[in-house]
């Protein structure tokens, strides 16, 4: 967000608050769900998605209606010379997409797995310009119809999030998804810690901060302070791995902390050096993420 466009944005919702803190709650909702256009993409980004091209032509491609759109989902199949080992959904995260996803892909598919990776709305292939849990839960529920169960959901920042959410069933709309197990990478614990963040970044005010609050409310029918995924990992008990990297500027180390606090059942990776991004094409990383599913006893994934 350019700085004089930051400095009118705080000043506005400055005014609001004053004015009306409800109608400042939504805008700043609407504003943090926004997703990047095709154009906003920097020239490294383009470069990523050009080079994927001939990994993506290995996919099989699907266009699944949503209840306002539809999402891309794209399906990776092992070599035949290996028999399945079962389905893994990948996840990617805010402003990503299948194709930043790849090392984790192949890794996954060269092991025999069939690999699921789904494009979150306004993401990649997936249509509409806003993003937010329940619109990603509902992409994640309709995966599973089409394509589950999963061995495995694995998913980077927002789409680590996003799998532990389907997990527990914490959008009302949506019953909690079984999976075998959780791979969370560079992933947040605290929804409710993320808007905060973010209203102060905007300089919100506080009436507005409870009115943005209720927004998430209103889309998910569950209250902010639930998306915690720590305090969801407790109940859940199902295998999970966390990696992070201690460098990590976008998702603090202390968030994978957390969330390894949930129990015996949640490991940890570190991954030190590699930051938010490279993570995702870290050798050690996807050895770990795969070696995950390969090292573990067979896991009933019942409907």
């Amino acid at each position: 967000m350019a700085s004089i466009g930051l400095k009118v944005i705080r000043r506005l919702f400055g005014m609001a608050e004053l004015v009306s803190p409800r109608l400042a709650g939504r805008a700043a909702f609407e504003l943090f769900r926004r997703t990047p256009s095709e154009r906003s993409l920097s020239e490294g980004e383009k470069r990523a998605i050009a080079k994927a091209s001939d990994f993506m032509a290995e996919a099989r491609h699907h266009r699944i209606k949503t209840q306002r759109g539809c999402v891309a989902m794209h399906e990776f199949r092992p070599p035949q010379r290996r028999g399945e080992r079962g389905t893994v959904l990948v996840v990617h995260g805010w402003r990503s997409r299948t194709e930043y996803m790849r090392k984790l892909i192949e890794g996954y598919r060269d092991a025999g797995h069939r690999v699921i990776s789904l494009d979150l709305p306004g993401h990649g292939g997936s249509l509409g310009r806003a993003l937010d849990m329940a619109k990603a839960v509902e992409a994640v529920n309709l995966a599973a119809q089409w394509f589950g169960p999963f061995e495995a959901i694995v998913g980077h920042s927002f789409g680590g999030a996003v799998a532990v959410n389907a997990a527990a069933g914490s959008v009302k709309a949506f019953a909690p998804l079984a999976v075998g197990r959780l791979v969370l990478i560079s992933a947040p614990d605290s929804m409710p810690k993320l808007f905060e963040d973010f209203g102060g970044y905007i300089k919100l005010g506080p009436k507005s901060q409870h009115a943005i609050a209720s927004q998430v409310e209103r889309v998910t029918g569950t209250p902010i302070s639930h998306f915690v995924s720590s305090t969801l990992l407790i109940r859940l008990t199902i295998p999970t791995l966390v990696i992070h990297a201690a460098d990590d500027r976008e998702v603090p180390a202390t968030e994978a902390r957390a969330m390894v606090g949930a129990g015996s059942h949640v490991r940890l990776f570190w991954a030190d050096g590699l930051g938010h991004r490279r993570i995702l094409t870290g050798e050690k990383v996807v050895e770990a993420a795969v070696g995950f599913l390969a090292d573990a006893p067979e896991v009933a994934v019942v409907h």
